[in-house]
């Protein structure tokens, strides 16, 4: 009798610290990510000056960022973008990069929103940032930085236990000033930029779509 109530005792303390530990995993292992992605951009054309037009669709747009998770559902991440786009049809020619530093706040619904399926999860963020534009070729002396605003959202599928696709929309707000006079603005840029990018997530710090 002494030896069954013992025996049930321990089951019952290993299970407890089985749950436990899983529990404790669950929450460690989703705190660090790295993300990388490649995409398209599309500049609001009042970013540009008269005679100059960008094309509505460009390619490439890259995205790297480092992502931490205080909490199951918040977090923030620095990430850095690079993007370039190009003349339309109906433009003077210019090629400008337009690249990006932000650290942005991180929140996931996902575990608010039942209906999902389990590989699924979406991912919020926002936060400001600082931009340089450059344009290349004739008008390389136009360079320009300024304020931003960038906001989105993810859409993951997991893969395994430690990477995740995923798709990501953002709106990159630019908060820059006009431009006085107007030749400094040839080739260069101080408007919105919209991006679509397809990249993967991978789990430093453990897995990401533990049991």
């Amino acid at each position: 009798m002494t030896s069954n109530y013992k025996l049930q005792k321990f089951s019952v303390v290993l299970m407890a610290l089985l749950c436990f530990t899983d529990v404790c995993a669950q929450r460690d292992t989703n705190k660090w990510k790295a993300q990388i992605a490649l995409g398209i951009n599309s500049p609001s054309q009042s970013g540009f000056v008269t005679g100059f037009q960008g094309k509505s669709v460009n390619f490439p747009t890259v995205n790297l960022g480092i992502q931490h998770m205080f909490k199951r559902q918040f977090g923030a991440k620095f990430d850095f973008g690079f993007n370039r786009f190009s003349n339309d049809g109906n433009s003077t020619e210019f090629k400008t990069n337009y690249t990006r530093l932000n650290l942005q706040f991180v929140y996931d619904p996902t575990e608010s929103i039942g209906f999902l399926p389990r590989r699924l999860g979406l991912v919020t963020h926002a936060g400001p940032g600082y931009s340089s534009v450059k344009p290349l070729g004739n008008y390389g002396a136009n360079k320009v930085s300024l304020i931003n605003f960038m906001a989105g959202f993810e859409v993951h599928y997991g893969i395994t236990q430690r990477m995740s696709a995923f798709v990501d929309t953002s709106y990159i707000l630019g908060l820059g000033s006009k431009f006085d006079p107007i030749t400094e603005g040839y080739g260069s840029f101080n408007g919105d930029l919209l991006t679509i990018t397809f990249g993967l997530t991978f789990s430093i710090s453990g897995c990401q779509y533990c049991d």
